[in-house]
């Protein structure tokens, strides 16, 4: 069997065993790189001048093809299989829509959200009660849609195995494992089975492990340091000396106790709060962008232009990265929310306007921020997901920055004939 090419794998990716399961029912074989070392090989000026976004999985062919997306590799992988694997892909024009409906759906509904809440367990962002149960409940809303397709079916697209089930077991097992306790198997019987008869299939079972857990997984805080400081040991009472004892001259008084214990570090300011004092108050400006009409006279652009300090803050546009994944409206517009949420740390140091522009399955996520110094990074950073969006600076002097800038802030901007359709504040 001759090798498609070499693909650069991580061994902890939840999409690794995907690749490595359709190649093999595929028939297809390829090469994996010996010395490939994650977050480091994929950052090297050699890997990023091939994959200029430095993502894995990545394939490389020998006559040079290079390819990302792990969606997009398994597809190529069927279609330099045996001549029998392209019913993986669907037999009909029908079918192979529906084989990409599903993984649409996996990708959006469900996989999505168990990466928020997993992150949000594992404490890589603040917790938030109303994120926790948005990400919960449409992760519950993919497994109902899923149990009420599955009651009269085996597989998902006609009566074979094809990708859609591959491809949607391996993303429901994730979320499974921590939700799937005994009460929600007894829910869900038929993605239970569903799940078990796919990543069960021969040659496949062992890139996968099935566990349903005790209880459905739920936020802990993260452990506190309990242990004590030691009890101090009490000092002898001196003995009063007697009056003939009574030195000449008064001896120093010993330190107090509290004196000898180290005092505890202030907490790091952060590298903001070290900038010379500002004229633009922040939350003034929050205040007079809720309050007033955005333009016209007396407006808060005319009240930002009256009051803003060009030294002590910055203004910059913000673009999602990654548009060709946004589907319908109001995901997008959660995609802001989440992002926003998870600015919290550096509220006080950050307003936001963003919007999603366009129509289902055909928008983009663009905005404004204004931050204090002129280092956007500084107060942005402290979001997981802060480098999916590009940032520009934008200068205000300029007529089509200026626009920009005023039209985000109104929620009417339009980029490339795409109309505002839903939008969020940071404030």
């Amino acid at each position: 069997m001759v090798s498609i090419g070499t693909l650069y794998l991580s061994e902890a990716a939840a999409v690794t065993p995907r690749i490595k399961a359709i190649a093999v029912l595929a028939g297809a074989k390829f090469d994996t790189p010996a010395n490939y070392v994650h977050y480091e090989t994929n950052k090297t000026p050699e890997f990023t001048s091939k994959f200029p976004h430095g993502k894995v999985p990545a394939l490389e062919t020998p006559e040079g093809f290079l390819l990302t997306e792990s969606s997009a590799i398994a597809r190529y992988i069927i279609s330099r299989g045996s001549p029998n694997a392209s019913v993986l892909l669907g037999g009909t024009p029908e079918e192979q829509a529906l084989v990409e409906q599903w993984i649409h759906f996996a990708d959006t509904e469900v996989n999505v959200s168990d990466v928020m809440l997993s992150g949000l367990f594992a404490h890589k962002f603040p917790y938030s009660k109303p994120f926790h149960s948005r990400h919960v409940g449409r992760i519950e809303r993919g497994f109902n849609t899923l149990e009420k397709v599955l009651e009269t079916k085996t597989f998902l697209v006609g009566e074979r195995l094809t990708l859609a089930d591959v491809h949607v077991a391996s993303v429901f097992l994730p979320a499974a494992n921590w939700y799937l306790d005994k009460t929600n198997i007894a829910r869900f019987p038929s993605v239970v089975r569903f799940v078990e008869t796919v990543l069960s299939q021969p040659h496949i079972a062992k890139f996968w492990t099935i566990q349903w857990p005790e209880k459905v997984a739920t936020y802990a805080p993260p452990a506190k340091d309990t242990k004590k400081k030691e009890d101090k040991p009490k000092a002898a009472p001196a003995e009063k000396p007697k009056k003939e004892d009574k030195p000449k001259h008064k001896e120093p008084e010993p330190e107090e106790e509290d004196d000898l214990v180290p005092k505890e570090e202030p907490k790091a300011k952060h590298p903001l709060d070290f900038l010379p004092k500002s004229t633009f108050n922040l939350e003034d400006w929050k205040r007079a962008y809720s309050n007033k009409d955005t333009k016209g006279p007396g407006g808060a652009i005319e009240w930002f232009y009256e009051n803003f300090d060009k030294e002590g803050f910055s203004t910059w546009r913000c673009d999602f990265k990654y548009n060709n994944e946004l589907t319908l409206i109001f995901m997008s517009s959660n995609q802001i929310g989440g992002f926003f949420n998870r600015l919290e740390a550096s509220r006080k140091y950050l307003f936001g306007s963003m919007g999603v522009l366009g129509e289902p399955n055909n928008s983009v996520i663009s905005g404004v921020l204004i931050t204090r110094g002129d280092d956007v990074k500084l107060s942005v950073d402290c979001a997981p997901d802060w480098e999916s969006y590009e940032y520009k600076r934008l200068d205000l002097t300029n007529d089509s920055d200026k626009k920009f800038f005023e039209d985000a802030l109104a929620w009417d901007l339009e980029l490339d004939g795409k109309k505002w359709a839903d939008g969020k504040s940071f404030k």
